[in-house]
């Protein structure tokens, strides 16, 4: 069968073929094998650094490829659960195809824990194709800054190396916080790296190294801080990614800058409105159920905290995969605190909360 004929076949097999089944025979055969699925094997797996294991994946021929700076979905069955997340990918394409990621375990996290601590060679995980935006035409025209905290150097580790790849022609400063140095993922690549091209700058914070103690001078950033290792911010492109507050501060800070691209892992805090109702009601239109949520949690979280699974990935905003449309009611944008009450507009539960009774297509 000819590569030009194989779609126009599908196409005439789709509606004679049920996928779940399909799947089911076919992946006794070869578990990469799906009807429509994006699978991946897990072919390496390596710590990156205390808290953190990087997976090697080779995905099946559904996947249609990534850039530098982007992120996808895994999705396991936890504890026969269906859990999904999103990572970033830390490698540039690579002719091999093979697809690296870096997981960084956190408390509670039913993925994370499986993750960095059952994950097998040979294993096969569901994965998303790729989303994200927060990418970079290589080789730069203007000097680059990156800024990452904690996990947030999993997207710019990608992008680092997809500089370096493209010859490193031009200035980049790195910016990086973790609570202790045993906690910097890629800390031995990126000192060899800034050894290897004069154009690299590393500077690395620590924040709780002293016997667990804060270090308040690296605690966060700050003016001060930006002056003194990143003086050249109003002639560079900075991209920063991290916690939701930490991102919300370097884009203020960064507000000289030439040009400014964000990505927070979790929401930003916002000030609490003590104006609106602690609780509301949202009518689910697709379930014909109603509930009472919390409106000081983001609405995935009050859904899920009143018993219901609504479909996600990232939980940050950026995949899209929890977006549903919203027929009555306003929302607030976790992200940047404006109120919304367009109807029939799309919201993301994640980065959304409720500030009056609202009705979803759930």
């Amino acid at each position: 069968m000819t590569t030009a004929s194989a779609p126009a076949l599908r196409r005439v097999l789709t509606p004679l073929v049920d996928p779940a089944t399909f799947d089911f025979w076919a992946q006794k055969i070869n578990p990469l094998w799906s009807w429509d699925r994006v699978l991946a094997r897990v072919v390496q797996v390596e710590r990156a650094c205390e808290d953190a294991v990087s997976l090697v994946l080779q995905p099946n021929r559904h996947f249609r490829g990534f850039v530098a700076g982007q992120h996808l979905n895994v999705s396991a069955q936890v504890a026969g659960r269906r859990t999904t997340r999103s990572y970033s990918f830390t490698r540039p394409p690579a002719a091999d195809g093979r697809l690296h990621i870096t997981v960084k375990q956190v408390e509670g996290g039913r993925l994370s824990t499986y993750l960095c601590t059952q994950a097998r060679v040979g294993d096969v995980l569901e994965i998303s194709q790729a989303f994200g935006s927060m990418t970079l035409a290589l080789p730069p025209t203007a000097d680059l800054c990156f800024l990452a905290a904690g996990s947030g150097i999993t997207p710019l580790m990608a992008l680092t190396r997809a500089w370096a790849q493209a010859g490193g022609s031009t200035p980049l400063t790195l910016l990086y916080w973790a609570r202790t140095r045993a906690q910097l993922s890629f800390v031995n690549e990126l000192e060899q790296l800034a050894q290897q091209h004069p154009k690299f700058t590393l500077h690395t914070f620590t924040t709780h190294e002293r016997d667990g103690m804060a270090c308040p001078e690296h605690d966060t950033i700050t003016a001060e801080l930006l002056q003194q290792h990143a003086p050249h911010l109003a002639t560079s492109q900075v991209l920063a990614c991290g916690p939701g507050g930490f991102v919300q501060t370097a884009r203020s800070l960064s507000a000289r800058a030439l040009s400014f691209a964000g990505e927070g892992f979790t929401a930003p805090d916002l000030a609490a409105d003590t104006k609106g109702p602690a609780t509301v009601e949202v009518k689910l239109r697709t379930s014909q159920r109603t509930v009472t949520v919390a409106t000081g949690v983001s609405l995935l979280e009050a859904l899920e905290a009143a018993g219901l699974n609504p479909q996600h990935g990232c939980r940050m905003g950026v995949c899209h995969t929890c977006s549903c449309t919203r027929t009555s009611g306003t929302t607030q944008n976790l992200q940047n605190g404006a109120l919304e009450s367009e109807e029939g507009m799309d919201v993301r539960l994640c980065v959304s909360r409720a500030r009056t009774p609202l009705t979803l297509d759930l």
